[in-house]
């Protein structure tokens, strides 16, 4: 399992995608907005994902 890093871009959930902001032992904390249609999603900005329930789609390029 690939654990997802700050700055990466995840995608869970059918097809829901975020930008993470905080890494934690279990979970990732991830920013919604992003998603073009978020407005019409009626969705809370930012959310928690298990680390088992994403995968990465873009990874962050502060390396």
């Amino acid at each position: 399992m690939t654990i997802a890093e700050v700055g990466n871009v995840i995608e869970f959930r059918n097809g829901l995608q975020g930008i993470v902001e905080k890494v934690n032992e279990n979970s990732v904390i991830v920013d919604l907005t992003i998603m073009e249609n978020f407005r019409d999603l009626d969705l809370e900005e930012k959310t928690v994902v298990n680390h088992k329930n994403y995968t990465i789609i873009h990874s962050s390029v502060n390396a």
